[in-house]
Formats: structure tokens, sequence, C-alpha cells
């Protein structure tokens, strides 16, 4: 019913769970924790026809809503109760672990829901339930739609069965003052990017704060690019709350070079470990090092451009971070949050604030993606690059320098957007 997050296996507890599990075995500082394997999934959704879910978005509706009005078994709250006193009853996180999660071919970086700051053993079955839900939420069904269509996969056939199976981490909750995200290099020659920012993950991964961003040679060496990291995300009690970064913390950079070597070194134990170049998610919390999440990089970002090439460019240009390969032009649409969602069409250029997971199906129609905040390593950037979808990320006001239906053009690879008819 339950399994120490130190003998989990992909096989029973998802991708993300058996890297954590792989990586604990390896001596690696991750959080303890537990799994709550496929099994329960399975129980729990035992008379559901699953199979027929895996590219219906009304089916797949009426199936999240059924397991979301379900109650959590009592053998599963009983388990989840011994289980989090086994570790202290602390405040936890719990994450989705999925059969398709973090593999080598598809991320689906986002695309389930994950909650931290969860505590006492009634919250923590509500997120478990929620976490299984997810797998049929609209922004998964997209991105598994997504996959088939880039994969040549028959979309009515959908996926087999046995890849439509949810595990749940639950692991304790790390208050971190740092955290961030780096992909380690896929040549010795290559650097080790890290994006870092003050307080919890999310706000670096849903690409909501511009973060700093690092380049770690092989030699050790360390440049940096700081950012105005102008917002922060805490835990109190049970709730996140967003705050304000004091204004002389603001422009500070997160990390000393120190700190982002030693990062890059465990960067590396990391890919020894597991085989491969990897997409970390990682925290820093009463000075020590922890390892969040590990996955298989699935698309490289473009090399960073230089500060001098970024900034000599036409009025008409806006520059930013290239996030995503590739140019294309198209009309711009300025998409300030979901209720503007029904106005993109196919082709268009999305011109956001941000995005974050739940904006996924948006990236199967639009033609290309820029954004205000938001970094290469970003859950919404990954995903771009995975569908080859240029991109352009942390251009300054974009949303109200740039007027809706304008003709622009997206370099995802200079990191440049040019308006045509402004």
């Amino acid at each position: 019913m339950i399994v120490p997050l130190v003998e989990a296996v992909a096989e029973t507890c998802g991708g993300k769970a058996g890297a954590l599990g792989a990586l604990l075995r390896a001596g690696l500082p991750v959080p303890d924790g537990f799994v709550v394997p496929f099994a329960a999934y399975l129980a729990a959704a035992r008379d559901l026809d699953l199979g027929r879910f895996a590219g219906e978005p009304d089916d797949a509706d009426a199936v999240r809503q059924t397991i979301e009005a379900r109650s959590v078994h009592a053998d599963v709250i009983d388990a989840l109760g011994g289980a989090l006193d086994d570790i202290g009853d602390p405040p936890v996180a719990v994450r989705s672990s999925a059969a398709g999660e973090d593999t080598g071919q598809e991320s689906a970086a986002g695309q389930h829901e994950s909650f931290l700051a969860v505590h006492g053993v009634s919250a923590v079955a509500e997120a478990v339930r929620a976490c299984w839900a997810s797998l049929f939420s609209p922004r998964a069904i997209a991105y598994r739609a997504a996959y088939r269509a880039d994969s040549g996969r028959d979309g009515r056939d959908g996926r087999p069965p046995d890849d439509l199976l949810m595990a749940v981490i639950v692991q304790r909750h790390l208050d971190a003052e740092i955290s961030g995200v780096m992909f380690t290099p896929a040549d010795p020659d290559d650097a080790t990017r890290i994006e870092a920012s003050w307080g919890l993950g999310p706000s670096v991964v849903e690409g909501k704060v511009t973060p700093d961003a690092y380049r770690v040679a092989e030699d050790g060496s360390v440049t940096r690019t700081v950012a105005d990291k102008q917002q922060r995300l805490d835990r109190r009690g049970t709730r996140l709350v967003v705050r304000d970064v004091p204004s002389a913390a603001r422009n500070q950079p997160t990390l000393d070079d120190a700190t982002a070597a030693r990062l890059a070194t465990l960067g590396a134990q990391i890919a020894a470990a597991l085989g491969g170049p990897q997409d970390v998610e990682w925290a820093i919390a009463d000075g020590r090092t922890w390892v969040l999440q590990a996955r298989p990089v699935t698309a490289a970002p473009p090399p960073p451009t230089s500060p001098s090439g970024a900034s000599a460019v036409p009025a008409a240009t806006f520059a930013g971070t290239p996030g995503s390969h590739g140019t294309v032009t198209g009309t711009a649409r300025i998409v300030r949050g979901p209720g503007d969602f029904a106005r993109v069409r196919p082709g268009d250029i999305l011109v956001c604030p941000f995005t974050d997971p739940a904006w996924t199906p948006l990236l199967r129609i639009a033609a290309g993606v820029v954004t205000e905040t938001g970094g290469v390593l970003s859950h919404a950037a990954i995903i771009a690059r995975e569908h080859a979808i240029p991109a352009v990320l942390g251009v300054p006001n974009v949303t109200s320098r740039l007027r809706d239906d304008t003709v622009v053009t997206v370099d995802g690879t200079s990191g440049t957007v040019t308006a045509t008819n402004a």
C-alpha cells in the first residue's frame, strides 16, 4: 500500500519517484518520504475503463470528476497516517508520479498536480486524490494528444491502459531560502546551466519570476546574469504566500560562484547515477542543498545571447532570453489569463505575462510564445521546446509594449521579437 521512497522504482511508482529512489540509494540528498504506488490508484479506479479515456476530453473530464468525488479508501488513509507518523508528521509536499512522466521521450513537465505545505492525514489524502484525478485534466490530455501527434501514434486508439497510471510521492516539505532548476550538460565540454531565485521553487518552474542564470564550465568557472527578482513564494503554516522581495535583495545574486560550482558537481553526480543529462529541481534550506526532482533532458535550450548582442536591436525589436529554437511570424495575441484563452487562434503568437502548466493546451495551437517573466528551464519553456515552438522569455512589459493583432517575428534562438506593423 505504501512504498518507502528509498525503495521506489519506476515500474510500480512512476518515473519521478523511481528517479528519486535511485538517487537516495546512491546516497544523494533527497528529502525523506514515501510513495502511494500505482496499485492504490488502480484499486481506487478499478471499476473505470481507463483505457478509453486516453484521448477523449469529454470522457476524461467525466472520469476526473468521478475520481474527485470519491472518498479515499479507509485502508489508504490508515496507511498514509502510519507513514506520516514514521517521518514525524511534518508539513509535506505531495507530487504526482505518472507512468509516462519524466521519461527520456516526454517530460510531462508540470502537467499533473503537485501540492506544497500539506499537513495532516486528511489533507494529504485529499492531495493524493487530486493527483490521481489530474491524470485526466485538460492540460494532461492536451499534452498526451500532442505527444501522440508528434510521435505518429493513433489518437483514437490512445495509449495502452498500462500507461494511464498515477503514483503519488509524499515528502518532507522544505522551506527553501533559494531554489531553482539545473540542466546538466549533454557533452563534457558543455556548461551546466542553473537558474535560481529566492523562496520556493514554483516561482521558477512556473515562470512567474525571471531567475538569475548561471553557466558553470567544465573547469569550474562561472558566468552569471543577475535578474530583478521582484517576488518570492514562501510557506506560512499550510498556505503558500507570495510576497515582495526587499529592494536590497532584488538585484543581488542568489548564488555565489562557489555554491553554483557545488551545484554543478552535484548535477554531475545525479547524471552519473541516472545515466544521462538531467533536468534537476533543487532547493537550499537551512544551508543544505537538496534534490527535489530529476528527469532526463528532453530538449536542450538555445545558448544564451551575449549582453551586448541582446541590447543592440532596432526600436521595433524587443530583446529577451532565447527559450526555444526557431523563427516564426504571426499575429500577436495578448493573453493575460485563462479568460483570454478563447481569443487565441491557430498560428497566433502567444504574448503573456508568464505561462504556467495550465496553459499547455494553448501550445498546441500557438505558433510562438513571448513572456514577460520566466527562465529557459521553466516548465513552459521545456514544453515549447518539446513541441518545437519558438519562444522568447523575460521581455519586460511586452504585453503593454505590443498591441493585439500586431504582426511579429519571434526568433527563439537569438531571443528577439520584432514587430513588423507596430
